[in-house]
């Protein structure tokens, strides 16, 4: 076993992971930027190490001063978290000439389905279904208006080294391709250095469902259910619940076969999950894989009972699973509301600042997982996601009533937030009815 981890990460992601690790008795080393000199994590680790500062790509996103904190402290291995390094398989790869372990796939693999029109044609060769599109990358607007005119509309252009909504459009109609293909293609080459793009047949009104998948280095494959993230705003996960209302069991166990197939054709190891989009008549296509540990993997936790950053961790350490699929339960429901600093009444601005009073709610099937204190600075360098509230209980409409009362007990001064605005969303009566979809925001509150 290992006997001590780096964690490459801040926030309550660092802090979720660090807890995980004092249960398996591994020691920790929490490294930190100039602005989180404060920060839960760094209190909460064995040792921790200052990387460089506030700004990401000379902290938390510099790959040699990461790997000279890992070397300095003797930890054995390094968890990622999510977002940052989590799925950069320059770092793996580093991280395997330096002989440290990397819990997480290997660089092969990640480098293999972070590139988006790669693992579309992977999973095609797979006999796995996928969104109707380009197999291969497109490059030039004029000739991805061809494809596009004979597709037909409408469309939307993906970057393939994509993610969290950048490098992506919509396009309704033909003379509008090439201007929204050029936006996309800019946005991609600014966040990700990359100008590879790919086009799919927009599916209208769909749902965004994933599925946990859990694979060893020994060939064994399990799938953990399935979450339902449709509530977004600009393609970001704001409410995910476990399970999908609508998915029945025969769909759930299709789509799960096809998750494993997925993961096995690409000889995944470690946590991840396969993202499908289901339309109304219950078919479902491919989106993307993601090789890392999820923000809402929670949900799959509370209604499962297993760890998953646990079981990630004796997946790296060459274990086999702990857990076969046939002894896999799901049970009750499971809800996690995302609270981000930000005011939603101004166009959802973030809002850093000092934590000046808090108050958790608690009680059976309630669960926080948040870095922030009395007293606490919210930095402005960062993601405005402050905390994660998760609920569970015996059904959906306990679970939605669990997560109101919850809600409505929280109380975060001294910052704005997005309380209120997922209170609301939980009240309403289409999402109380299961009546959702990816455009839910869009619609119900023009956003």
């Amino acid at each position: 076993m290992f006997k001590k981890i780096l964690i490459a990460n801040r926030g309550e992601i660092a802090v979720r992971i660090i807890r995980a690790c004092r249960e398996m008795g591994i020691q920790t080393v929490a490294v930190y930027s100039q602005a989180d000199a404060d920060a839960l994590h760094t209190q909460l680790a064995d040792e921790a190490i200052c990387i460089g500062p506030a700004n990401s790509a000379d902290s938390y996103l510099n790959m040699e001063r990461i790997l000279s904190a890992t070397t300095a402290t003797k930890a054995e291995a390094i968890h990622p978290g999510f977002g940052f390094l989590s799925e950069n398989s320059k770092f793996v790869e580093m991280c395997e000439k330096c002989k440290i372990a990397f819990i997480g796939p290997s660089a092969e693999i990640i480098h293999r389905m972070g590139n988006k029109s790669e693992a579309r044609a992977t999973m095609m060769d797979a006999g796995v279904p996928v969104v109707p599109g380009t197999k291969e990358p497109v490059y030039d607007p004029k000739e991805g208006k061809k494809i596009a005119d004979e597709m037909g509309y409408p469309v939307i252009v993906k970057a393939s080294s994509g993610g969290g909504g950048k490098g992506m459009r919509i396009v309704e109609k033909s003379e509008d391709f090439e201007t929204n293909f050029l936006i996309a293609q800019r946005e991609s080459i600014n966040a990700f250095a990359d100008d590879t793009m790919y086009i799919e047949k927009y599916i209208v009104s769909p749902r965004h469902v994933e599925f946990q998948i859990l694979a060893d280095k020994h060939g064994n494959v399990v799938h953990l259910g399935e979450r339902d993230c449709s509530i977004q705003r600009n393609h970001q996960k704001v409410i995910e619940e476990s399970p999908c209302s609508v998915i029945s069991k025969e769909l759930r166990q299709k789509m799960g076969e096809v998750a494993i197939r997925a993961a096995k054709a690409v000889g995944y190891e470690s946590a991840g999950t396969i993202e499908f989009l289901l339309d109304k008549n219950g078919d479902f296509y491919f989106m993307e894989m993601n090789t890392r540990i999820q923000v809402e993997h929670p949900v799959t936790e509370m209604v499962t009972g297993l760890d998953l950053i646990q079981e990630q961790i004796r997946i790296a350490e060459g274990e086999n699973l702990s857990v076969k699929q046939e002894n896999i339960r799901v049970t009750g429901h499971a809800i996690e509301c995302r609270i981000n600093a930000e005011n939603p009444s101004k166009n959802f601005r973030p809002c850093p600042g000092v934590i000046e009073n808090i108050h958790l709610p608690g009680g059976k099937g309630v669960r926080i997982d948040t870095a922030i204190y009395n007293g606490y600075k919210i930095p402005s360098n960062y993601d405005s996601m402050i905390l994660k509230l998760i609920v569970h209980d015996k059904d959906r409409f306990r679970a939605i009533n669990k997560m109101q009362c919850a809600l409505g007990e929280l109380v975060i001064e001294g910052v704005d937030t997005n309380i209120d605005f997922q209170f609301d969303i939980l009240g309403n009566n289409r999402f109380i009815s299961g009546d959702i979809n990816t455009h839910f925001i869009q619609d119900e509150y023009n956003l």
